[in-house]
């Protein structure tokens, strides 16, 4: 099985060569081939996704990402961003399904800022469309505004748009995520306002009648919001649109303790992938050793249980994770005044050695 290592800018190096260490102690046997992305793309080839890294991609079994960025990029043309490097990744593999976990994990309750009544056993995942929405619209851009009080004016604008296929293909995904769990699913729009959502909410709800043991509800996006920090026990699996399920993932990630403990998945058709932390590239801190590997390295075992078909393996590196939470070691962001503190390298060290 060949998979694709694209590490990235800032912190991606430092995280992915911790799950490759985790992956390489596995009793397994993968082809695991480096390319450059994102701001490393540009400085190899003078784009972010060099063809080469895309080709690799493409015939690779799944794609295990760090994450791209920097500020010195900023002053590029938006084509040539490392940010597009992603986009596009998502775009040429058809990866429209994002799944986003979000565990509280018992060691973890003190390092939430929420109290820990408010989010002990917390277990929700967050089902986000990936390639559609006004991240992906069109037209789109600058352009003299053509009405109303600021006629004449430069406006930017974007296009919010899906078509029903693609409402209906997450909605598919969503609805056999919530029956593997606990059989309830909440759709996030904001179908009060947007022509857009409330042909969302439509489509929903026509696929309901395929999964009549999964309880549906309609929840806005800003209750939706509301309820993630005031109850966020009463979700199971949230699927919403590609803007809100950012927005929303996110703010899912901090009830963990700490962002740097999300993975994610975005998947095809197919169920081939491209596994990554939901964290960004972090250059405030890049090369300080201090970065937390974990959300990589449960990434990994996601590619492990959803691409590779390794269902065994990824319970290994998941209960190694657990087994190192549970031994009090701590990278900066979620550590206690009683943790044991650790950098990027130990923490993957105690993870590998948990293995055995």
């Amino acid at each position: 099985m060949k998979i694709a290592i694209l590490p990235g800018d800032g912190i991606g190096p430092e995280i992915v060569a911790q799950a490759v260490k985790v992956l390489k102690a596995l009793d397994e046997h993968f082809e695991m081939e480096f390319a450059p992305v994102g701001g490393a793309g540009y400085e190899a080839s003078g784009h972010p996704l060099p063809d080469a890294t895309l080709k690799l991609a493409l015939d690779a079994d799944a794609v295990l990402f760090g994450a791209v960025g920097d500020w010195k990029y900023d002053t590029l043309d938006r084509a040539l961003r490392p940010e597009q490097a992603i986009l596009g990744l998502r775009q040429q593999l058809g990866l429209f399904a994002n799944l986003r976990p979000a565990i509280l994990y018992p060691e973890l309750a003190g390092a939430s800022t929420l109290k820990p009544e408010v989010v002990s056993g917390l277990d929700i995942l967050i089902v986000r469309e990936l390639t559609g929405d006004i991240y992906f619209g069109k037209p789109r851009g600058v352009r003299i505004c053509p009405d109303g009080p600021f006629a004449g004016q430069q406006e930017g604008f974007d296009t919010m748009r899906y078509a029903e296929g693609e409402v209906r293909r997450i909605a598919h995904v969503a609805f056999q995520a919530a029956q593997k769990r606990q059989k309830r699913l909440t759709s996030v729009d904001k179908a009060n306002v947007l022509e857009t959502f409330q042909f969302w909410k439509t489509i929903m709800t026509d696929v309901h009648k395929e999964y009549p043991d999964v309880a549906l509800d309609h929840m806005y996006v800003d209750n939706a919001a509301m309820q993630l920090v005031r109850a966020p026990k009463k979700f199971d699996v949230v699927v919403t649109g590609n803007m809100f399920g950012d927005i929303l993932s996110d703010a899912a990630a901090m009830l963990t303790g700490s962002i740097g403990m999300l993975p994610s998945a975005s998947l095809d058709a197919n169920n081939k992938g491209l596994y990554e932390p939901s964290h960004g590239s972090a250059p405030d801190i890049a090369g300080k050793g201090i970065a937390n590997p974990l959300a990589t390295i449960l990434s990994a075992a996601m590619m492990l249980r959803y691409s590779l078909k390794k269902e065994a393996q990824a319970d290994r590196i998941e209960a190694a994770v657990k087994s190192v939470l549970a031994q009090g070691l701590r990278t900066p962001d979620i550590a206690e005044a009683s943790s044991i503190k650790v950098g990027t390298d130990e923490m993957g060290d105690a993870v590998v050695k948990a293995l055995a």
